[in-house]
């Protein structure tokens, strides 16, 4: 299935989501061809969005011949079993089912925990609450960091030897999380404090699974202020 025509699937949402960044990087690792389509995430939304997600009218959506999956965890599980024909990509979701659990429990954390401080952070001025909120950050960041040699199984990402399901996840945190350091003067992810995800961040910024899908932090305000305007 890996030769899926481009206009079979379609990607509904927002370049700087990263929500969108995981399906995006989660197609890329199995050599799919898509088309991306920007949409109305404001009232009144996009009716593309409505039709295709009428229960949360959120974006990600993918469209898979003109069937729509919704949320972003849920549509990479969907996208790791649908092309599995050996095209030569490989499997996202770890093969043993503790391991799997263990992933899925650790996705479920970064989405409960470190998205919630990213968008605390995001409009924060006061510098007592930046802060507070950073140290937050880099405690929740702690506990990724003492998983990640158990996940990974001593390898260079959370997959093992390739970039994998809880890669993904927090990978796609990584582009809001050096643009709210840049403008917010903090350091998040410290080398000295988290030495190993400082190390595997670089990693996973250099696959090409990722390369021009998280966006550079100068990227961000821009991103942002094209996505209200269009709003």
């Amino acid at each position: 299935m890996a030769g899926t025509a481009k206009e079979d699937v379609k990607v509904l949402g927002l370049a700087l989501s990263p929500f969108v960044i995981r399906v995006r990087i989660a197609l890329r690792l199995k050599r799919v061809e898509y088309e991306f389509v920007e949409v109305r995430f404001a009232e009144p939304k996009s009716e593309i969005l409505v039709k295709s997600n009428p229960v949360y009218k959120k974006i990600p959506v993918l469209l898979h011949r003109g069937k729509p999956i919704c949320e972003s965890t849920v549509i990479v599980q969907y996208i790791d079993e649908e092309w599995t024909d050996g095209s030569g990509s490989s499997s996202i979701l770890p093969a043993d089912p503790f391991d799997r659990a263990i992933a899925r429990f650790w996705a479920v954390y970064i989405d409960d925990k470190l998205l919630a401080l990213i968008w605390a952070l995001r409009p924060e001025k006061e510098a007592a609450k930046v802060t507070e909120l950073t140290r937050q950050f880099r405690q929740v960041l702690g506990l990724l960091e003492e998983a990640f040699p158990e996940c990974g199984k001593g390898k260079g990402f959370f997959g093992g030897d390739a970039v994998g399901y809880l890669d993904i996840a927090l990978g796609s945190c990584l582009g809001w999380i050096r643009a709210l350091e840049k403008d917010k003067s903090v350091k998040i992810l410290d080398a000295e404090e988290l030495p190993r995800l400082a190390e595997w961040a670089e990693r996973f910024m250099a696959e090409e699974s990722v390369k021009g899908l998280v966006p550079e932090a100068d990227e961000y305000p821009k991103l942002y202020a094209a996505a209200v305007a269009s709003q």
